[in-house]
């Protein structure tokens, strides 16, 4: 049989074959099938390969430049910054760097790496055998430290620097850090740190003193819309540039998330900002401007018309509200900085509605709708229904632009011709002033507080909070200026009761709360003080001999008597405060706030020309060598004498 096969004709050199030449139009003809590469994101085609690819990081290639200039690059380096910016990118480009030989294979480190030779296509592919990665996220313990440490001990196998480079680093447990900073101080000559991390509160401060440290900000968003615009262009779709400032801002200063959105708008042909906003689950911004405009004029059916279009199309109304309140933002902005409506930074869209929304809405009206939306966004997290608890905070910021501004409210309340001046108080040139806050479901409180003014009259400081927001402020407040520390005197002699009962309070607090609140001065004619005590068994004379015997020793004699002498120091300071509550009530502002706001009550009196005890300041003369021992001061009430009485 083996010898019948050899003797097998071979087929001819033609190309027939064995069995005769095969018709023409049955001889296959092989077709060189192509090459399917994957497909690949655009975070990942587009990655920045050189420090000139990175965009909005300005002063990190400055910095990095000047460093490989200098050959003064640092052995360890600490990126930090949001998702998104570069952190792991710029690790990479300085491995790079640090590792480039040159096309020729001559070269040295430097900030401008060929991309050709075989460490920068090593790197670029993540094969190198020296430049190692390690997630902090997943691998966490000292393990996984000490490794890191052992490999350090060894030369690079094919590079010029070993380089590690570890993302997430705050994710490392403590005692992973204490095995890392030795080497980290002080790391074999070939050896590069390099850390990524996006809660740098997180990494201790013995980390971050052996690193150099580089804060890769938020890339503004202009500066994401051209770099998204170039791309599309390379991947030959075409979006407007509406659609691309919307992906820019969802984007939120993180190329890559821009760059996944942008992926995504392509894949689903979104071309125009509507669509963009559909597959963003975002309220169209017009729509927005709409509600705005619905909500500001108190259109409550409107608003809710609006809020239902939203709701048809897809949008979260939680979302929406979020968008209110990034609007509010915007036209506040607008109405603080005119110079705004000019950038580029914003679409023409939002310059030109945002421009006319500012110039229409007062500042304090922008100020309580933001109030109102901020609320309203934590009550519709925690409420059971996100529609309804949305509704009810647009209808709830109609009903308060309804409101009069502050400037309305006090003309309302002064056309009448009240007057706004307080009546002296019995510290004289005191004036009450007083704090109203509601919101829609509790009546109004108004508090008062009294102090002095420079110019030595009286006014009215009152302040109404309702519905979230600031309705009136009208008044006068003045910040006490700050006053430098004096330095440490000798304990100046008490001249009065209420010095005596005083000075006892950071020495004895105890001591100084019986005084004020059960002893009753008799008679103060220094060197003798007569008291008398509500309850004999405190022995509050004695601890106070005693302590003054401390302070000015043989200067002061302490003695009980039964006289009634005059009320506690907290009897005669509620005293004050009940006075005072009495001339607020019977202010005419006041009055006309309670008619305007029923239901209203008046909180607490305060008067900042007080002391600590609710009494007004004492009139005292100095104690001299030529005052006499029997010394002693009128009452505060006392009036003047005139001649004729000394005569």
């Amino acid at each position: 049989m083996t010898d019948d096969i050899d003797d097998l004709p071979l087929p001819p050199e033609s190309g027939g074959g064995f069995f005769g030449e095969a018709p023409a139009e049955q001889v296959p003809v092989p077709v060189q099938a192509e090459k399917s590469t994957p497909y690949r994101v655009l975070a990942r085609k587009y990655r920045p390969q050189t420090l000139d690819d990175l965009i909005g990081q300005d002063s990190l290639v400055r910095i990095l430049r000047r460093a490989f200039e200098l050959k003064r690059v640092a052995h360890a380096f600490m990126l930090t910054g949001v998702r998104g910016v570069g952190k792991t990118t710029t690790a990479r480009i300085i491995a790079r760097a640090l590792n480039c030989i040159g096309p020729d294979g001559k070269g040295g480190p430097t900030a401008e790496p060929c991309g050709v030779c075989a460490n920068c296509t090593a790197i670029l592919a993540d094969r190198h055998p020296d430049v190692l990665e390690m997630d902090a996220a997943s691998r966490t313990g000292v393990d996984d430290v000490r490794e890191i440490i052992e490999a350090t001990r060894f030369r690079p196998m094919q590079a010029r620097m070993k380089v590690f480079i570890i993302d997430e680093v705050h994710m490392l447990s403590r005692n992973a850090f204490n095995a890392l900073l030795k080497t980290l101080e002080e790391p074999p000559s070939q050896v590069t740190f390099i850390f990524a991390t996006t809660e740098l509160r997180k990494v201790p401060v013995t980390v971050l003193s052996r690193c150099q440290r580089f804060d890769l900000r938020r890339v503004p968003q202009a500066l994401l819309t051209e770099h998204f615009g170039r791309i599309a262009e390379k991947e030959g779709a075409t979006l407007s540039e509406d659609a691309l400032a919307l992906i820019a801002r969802a984007a939120d200063g993180s190329v890559r998330d821009g760059l996944s959105l942008l992926d995504q708008a392509i894949a689903q042909g979104a071309s125009d900002a509507d669509a963009v906003s559909d597959m963003l689950g975002l309220a169209d911004r017009g729509l927005v401007f709409d509600l705005l405009d619905a909500l500001m004029a108190g259109k409550a059916a409107e608003a809710l018309d609006l809020t239902d279009q939203a709701y048809a199309r897809g949008a979260d109304l939680g979302v929406l509200l979020t968008d209110l309140l990034d609007l509010l933002h915007l036209v506040s902005r607008l109405k603080a900085m005119p110079g705004l409506r000019e950038s580029r930074d914003l679409p023409e869209a939002e310059r030109l509605r945002g421009g006319v929304l500012a110039d229409r809405l007062s500042t304090s009206s922008l100020g309580r709708a933001w109030q109102i939306l901020l609320k309203g966004v934590n009550e519709v997290e925690s409420a059971p229904d996100r529609r309804q608890a949305a509704e009810m905070v647009l209808i709830r910021l109609c009903h308060a632009s309804l409101l009069p501004t502050p400037d309305r409210l006090i003309r309302q309340l002064t056309e009448g011709g009240v007057d706004l001046s307080l009546p002296s108080g019995p510290s004289g040139g005191a004036t009450p002033s007083g704090e109203m806050s509601s919101g829609l479901q509790t009546a109004p409180v108004l508090s008062t507080s009294v102090s002095p003014t420079d110019t030595g009259g009286p006014r009215a400081h009152v302040r109404l909070v309702a519905n979230g927001g600031e309705i009136i402020e009208p008044g006068y407040a003045e910040a006490a200026p700050e006053l430098a520390p004096e330095p440490e005197l000798p304990p100046t002699p008490p001249r009065t009761w209420r010095e005596m009962v005083a000075l006892v309070w950071d020495k004895q607090p105890q001591l100084h709360g019986v005084l004020r609140s059960s002893v009753h001065l008799v008679r103060f004619s220094p060197p003798d003080v007569q008291v008398r005590l509500e309850d004999q068994h405190t022995k509050a004379d004695r601890l106070l001999q005693n302590f003054l015997e401390e302070m000015f020793p043989g200067q002061w004699r302490i003695s009980l008597s039964t006289a009634e002498g005059e009320p506690t120091l907290d009897e005669q300071g509620a005293e004050v405060v009940a006075i005072n509550r009495a001339m607020v009530e019977a202010h005419p502002l006041v009055q006309a706030i309670l008619d305007a706001f029923p239901g209203a009550k008046i909180g607490d009196v305060q008067d900042h020309s007080l002391d600590e005890y609710g009494l007004p300041p004492e009139i005292t003369a100095p104690l001299t060598e030529d005052s006499p021992p029997d010394l002693e001061f009128a009452p505060l009430d006392a009036d003047f004498l005139d001649e004729d009485d000394l005569n």
